[in-house]
């Protein structure tokens, strides 16, 4: 049986933003203590300092909107890698943020962890 890489993405997708905008300190295991985030200029390794930034960040309510998914297959053991784009709606601004997002995730049983979450603010030049 092949891998439905998109499908996963998608899923993925879904479950992590919804679980950001709503409790970001439940977001540690989907993280492992090899695990890396690059969140602009900060990179950090292991889930609980990975999920120590994410819930420190000077916001109270975020809500993501994706506007592309892409996926690839990322090796012949089923890694996937997850590039998204969309708009961060912070607090109560009226103006949202572009973001960018890339995830590479890596089966482990029935699941799969993220190995590599990279993060960037998008500004206009």
């Amino acid at each position: 049986m092949s891998l439905d890489f998109n499908g996963l993405a998608q899923q993925f997708t879904e479950f992590y933003y919804n679980q950001f905008d709503t409790d970001r300190t439940q977001l540690g295991n989907l993280y492992r203590e090899q695990s890396m985030l690059t969140f602009e200029t900060s990179q950090l390794q292991g889930a609980k300092d990975i999920v120590e930034k994410l819930v420190s960040l000077p916001f109270q309510k975020v809500a993501h909107r994706i506007t592309t998914l892409d996926a690839q297959p990322a090796s012949s053991n089923g890694d996937v890698l997850v590039m998204i784009t969309g708009d961060l709606l912070i607090d109560d601004e009226q103006n949202p943020q572009r973001f960018s997002q890339v995830f590479h995730l890596i089966p482990e049983g029935n699941s799969y962890y993220v190995f590599n979450d990279i993060f960037r603010l998008n500004y206009s030049a």
